[in-house]
Parts: structure tokens; C-alpha cells; sequence
């Protein structure tokens, strides 16, 4: 069933509005991919050979049509998350899984601005996008924290608005493709729960 962009189940589309609708979300992928999330929709709308109009009919305004084209990658870290929450080790498969979310914000030039400034904002038309994400990464963080090796006062908002402050700086030092890797080994380090006192040597 077809879902709006509110995620509620949608009226079922007729044929050639379905048509038009996956036209405008493979030519919306294209442009966000050579041009940024900031795209002129004009573009997108002649390149798939409808108007301006029956791009606003299907997607009421930029991030709705943002929602529709990363719901493929949306349904990949879902899928991933699962995986790794059979991890044995909790705290490796929550970095894993945080370094997969810092590659998707930064596969597109704009994104990484939009999840941050959609995030904990319920009006958004991303929040279908961030919200299930949102509870994935909790249910990591969770079992992460319940094995002592998270501090006890990390949330996930933490760790989302973190991941995307690290692929916007990824996308803005280009020239430093180590730099979202590098950033995020440094955030680990922080959000470690601390180790307890060893013993002292014998001797």
C-alpha cells in the first residue's frame, strides 16, 4: 500500500499517476545525486516529463520528495540494524551501525543540513525517514548501554545529530576524505563508558 508522506496508508494511485510519481523520485535520486538536495524541482519535473504542477500534486514541498527518494536507502539501514542487533558484541555493532549512517547523510551534498534541521521537528515531511531510524538506533544504543559500554547519559538524538554534524563536515572538506572516519573514531572515544579502576600491580 502506497503511504503518504505523513506515514499514513495513502489512497491507492491510478496508473498514470503512478507512473508520473516514480518518474519524479528516479529523476529526483539523479539531480540530488549531481546537483545536492537542493536541486532545482523545475529541473527534476521537466526531466520527468511532467509539470511543475504534478510535482507539487505528488510531493507538497522539497523534503517530501526528499522522503520518497531515500526510503530505498531508509529500508537498507533498517534492515542492517536488525542484523546488528544479533551482534555478540553490542558496543561494535552500534559504531558499525553509526558509521553506515554517516555514509548515507553524506551521499547526497545537503543532506546531512536537512536530517539535522528535521530533526525533533514532528512537522518535518522527513520524520517518516527519522523517526523509524531514530528507534533502531535506540534499541542498539540500549543493548550497547546495558553491556557498561556506553555512558549512561547518551541518548540517541545525541548520536543522530552527531552523525550528521559529521557528514556535514565531510561534505564541506572534501579534500580530507579520512576526516568522517577520523571524526567519528573521536566521538566513540567519548561517548565510552569509563573503564573501573585495574587493580594495582602485585610486586
Amino acid at each position: 500500500m502506497a503511504m503518504s508522506t505523513a506515514g499514513t496508508p495513502a489512497r491507492p494511485m491510478r496508473a498514470d499517476a503512478r507512473r508520473n510519481y516514480d518518474r519524479l523520485v528516479g529523476e529526483a535520486r539523479t539531480s540530488f545525486a549531481e546537483h545536492g538536495t537542493d536541486a532545482s524541482l523545475e529541473d527534476i519535473a521537466r526531466r520527468a516529463g511532467v509539470g511543475i504542477g504534478t510535482l507539487y500534486r505528488h510531493f507538497p514541498n522539497r523534503q517530501a520528495l526528499m522522503n520518497a527518494v531515500f526510503q530505498e536507502t531508509l529500508g537498507s539501514l533498517l534492515a542492517r540494524s536488525g542484523e546488528l542487533a544479533q551482534a555478540p558484541d553490542p558496543c561494535a555493532a552500534l559504531m558499525e551501525w553509526l558509521r553506515a549512517l554517516v555514509t548515507h547523510a553524506g551521499e547526497y551534498r545537503g543532506l546531512a543540513q536537512a536530517l539535522m534541521s528535521a530533526s525533533g521537528d514532528e512537522t518535518s515531511a522527513l520524520t517518516p525517514c527519522h523517526v523509524p531510524l531514530r528507534q533502531a538506533g535506540e534499541r542498539l544504543l540500549r543493548r550497547a548501554r546495558s553491556g557498561g559500554a556506553v555512558r549512561a547519559d547518551v541518548s540517541i538524538d545525541d548520536l543522530l545529530q552527531l552523525t550528521n554534524a559529521i557528514a556535514l563536515a565531510a561534505e564541506q572538506t572534501p579534500r580530507d576524505p579520512a576526516l568522517a572516519d577520523r571524526l567519528l573514531r573521536l566521538a566513540l572515544q567519548g561517548i565510552a563508558a569509563p573503564k573501573p579502576p585495574g587493580r594495582e600491580p602485585v610486586g
